[in-house]
This record gives structure tokens, C-alpha cells and sequence, in this order.
């Protein structure tokens, strides 16, 4: 009888170990509908279709995979990592993941405000790419998240025979301040085809009683002159109206606007027959209202609604995709 019932929990201790470092699987769906004004033209678009699988194996370490089946229509490996915590507070984390920089461009799509992303976190600061940081959190009233790490500068498609002797690095610094205010400090060095290229970002926000309100500005330099330094600003307001019917459908309206702005910019990959890199994104300035309406809890199902107002520099030549339009997307986070 003894020997049954040590079986007995046994087993419990098994199934609740289990249980608890059980995978857990999500996905973001985002399908939109777009409008330009001007041309009269629009499209259907599935813009995010991805999936993740994430746990653990024992308490102190975890993985991530994560792949977009409709990435703008491509299949896409985002995140691929092992992340070890020999201690808390302290994590080492390796392999395949967006780098710790600027606060717009790390939001996953699920959790980004507006249907399409700010020139700093589509254009200018959106690295992913294969290595491994350290980070540390200080916590306590005003908590401190440090995060630094080194890089391939290869990108997620060219690991296998890529040898490197230079070293691509990134670091970040998370201040939460009382009162919902945050400052966020990072710096990062990426050479797309060998041309060393230095970012330094500078964003706060205040996030309370149904306010964010956030600025950030990001400044992007080219060695040996190989391009003008780029200027990047994103700033926005939203505010959150909480819906006083239990039954609503709708749990939230949030009407909010933003400014965003990117000098003449290159992504650093094309050299131009005088040696220097050759512009990929013209300057402009983007002025963006709307409003999102959540169905659940925030970023977890949103309708997203949003009017999108180019200006570009003389002798610019838009994108076809970047030009003012009427944005309509249904965000869905399971």
C-alpha cells in the first residue's frame, strides 16, 4: 500500500511538472484593406500571419520559435532562441531575434497602435539578426532593464558560410520612472555589406489614466561619408475611452494621431557607380489620425481605422505602398 500511494505522487508530481513547462502556442492575424486618395486604387492584404511556440524546459531556461506565414506574402523565420536564467534577474539569451534597440521598432505587430509601422521602426531601426546578449533588471519603485548583446550582421538568410572579423553590437537601457513615465536609451552598430553604419535612439513616453503619449528620435550615421546621416522623429498621443456596458461588443475606443519624419535614408546594401550608397527611402514627413476599436483586452483583437498624410521633398519619387491612404485592419491575438 505504502509503495502504491508513493506511485501515486509520484505521478501527480509528474503531470503538475509537466503542466507547468507545457509549450504555449500563439499567433497574430492581421488582414487589412488599403485606399490611396489620390490614385483611387486599393488592395486587400494579409500583413502578419504568425505563429509562436514558446516554454520552458526547467525554470531557468526557455525558448522562443516564431515564423510569419504572410510576412507582406513571404515566409519568414523571425525568432529562433534559447534564453538561460542561472540566476534572477540575470538572462543570457542566443540565436535568432530582433536586437534590443529603440522602443517603436521592438513592438511586436500585435502590440504596435496604428495599422502600419513608424519610418523608425519599418525603415531606419528595424534590425533582426543572429547572436546573443546579456541582460540584467534592476528592480524596485523606479526599475532598470539592461540589455546588451553582440551580432552576426548577416540577417536571418546568410548563417551557414558567413565568417566575420568585425563585431556588430547593440545595447539598450530601460528607465521606468514613477508615474508612468519611461526612458529609453539604445546605440547599435550593424554593417550591411561591410559599410559600418552607427545608430543612436533617444525615446520617452508616459503611459497613465488612459494616456501614452511618446516621442522618439533616432540618428543613423555612415562611416567614411558614404551617406548623409539620417534624422528620424516618431511621436504620438493615444487615449484610451473605456465603454461603461459590461454586454458591449466594443471594450474600448482609443482615438490617437501621430507625427513621424525621415531624412533621405539608405539601407546601406547598394553602392552607386561614384562609390556611395544609394538612397533606398526619400525624405518625407507622415502625418497619421485615427482610431482603434478593441474587443477584448488591448492588443489582443483591435479594428484599427487610420488616415495616413504623405509629404515628401521636392524631386521624391513615392513607393507605390507609400502615399496617402485609408487604412482599415483587423488585429487578432491568439
Amino acid at each position: 500500500m505504502k509503495t502504491f500511494f508513493s506511485a501515486i505522487l509520484l505521478m501527480a508530481a509528474t503531470t503538475a511538472t509537466a503542466q507547468q513547462f507545457m509549450p504555449e502556442i500563439h499567433g497574430t492575424i492581421r488582414g487589412k484593406y488599403e485606399y490611396q486618395t489620390e490614385e483611387g486604387e486599393g488592395r486587400f492584404e494579409v500583413r502578419n500571419a504568425r505563429i509562436s511556440v514558446t516554454g520552458k524546459l526547467i525554470e531557468q531556461l526557455s525558448y522562443k520559435a516564431e515564423i510569419d506565414l504572410s510576412d507582406e506574402g513571404s515566409i519568414k523565420m523571425l525568432d529562433a532562441y534559447a534564453r538561460l536564467t542561472p540566476v534572477e534577474r540575470l538572462n543570457f539569451t542566443i540565436g535568432q531575434f530582433r536586437v534590443p534597440f529603440t522602443i517603436d521598432a521592438h513592438r511586436s505587430p500585435h502590440q504596435q497602435y496604428f495599422a502600419n509601422r513608424s519610418f523608425i521602426a519599418k525603415q531606419v531601426g528595424n534590425v533582426r539578426d543572429v547572436g546573443a546578449t546579456l541582460g540584467y533588471t534592476f528592480k524596485g519603485a523606479n526599475a532598470i532593464i539592461l540589455e546588451a548583446g553582440l551580432f552576426n550582421g548577416s540577417g536571418l538568410t546568410n548563417q551557414k558560410d558567413y565568417w566575420t572579423k568585425a563585431v556588430n553590437f547593440s545595447a539598450k537601457a530601460q528607465f521606468f520612472l514613477p508615474r508612468g513615465f519611461n526612458v529609453t536609451l539604445s546605440t547599435q552598430k550593424i554593417s550591411p555589406n561591410g559599410n559600418t553604419t552607427m545608430m543612436y535612439d533617444l525615446g520617452t513616453y508616459y503611459h497613465a489614466n488612459g494616456w501614452h503619449i511618446e516621442a522618439e528620435y533616432l540618428y543613423k550615421h555612415y562611416n567614411h561619408d558614404l551617406f548623409s546621416d539620417v534624422h528620424s522623429f516618431d511621436g504620438f498621443i493615444n487615449y484610451d475611452i473605456k465603454t461603461r456596458r459590461r454586454e458591449s461588443l466594443i471594450k474600448k475606443v482609443s482615438p490617437l494621431v501621430r507625427y513621424d519624419f525621415m531624412s533621405d535614408h539608405s539601407d546601406g546594401l547598394t553602392i552607386d557607380t561614384n562609390g556611395l550608397l544609394k538612397l533606398t527611402d526619400y525624405k518625407r514627413h507622415r502625418l497619421t489620425a485615427g482610431v482603434t476599436l478593441s474587443l477584448a483586452k488591448p492588443f489582443v483583437s483591435d479594428i484599427r481605422l487610420n488616415f495616413e498624410k504623405y509629404f515628401y521633398r521636392d524631386g521624391a519619387t513615392p513607393k507605390p505602398s507609400e502615399k496617402d491612404k485609408i487604412v482599415f485592419e483587423i488585429m487578432t491575438r491568439f
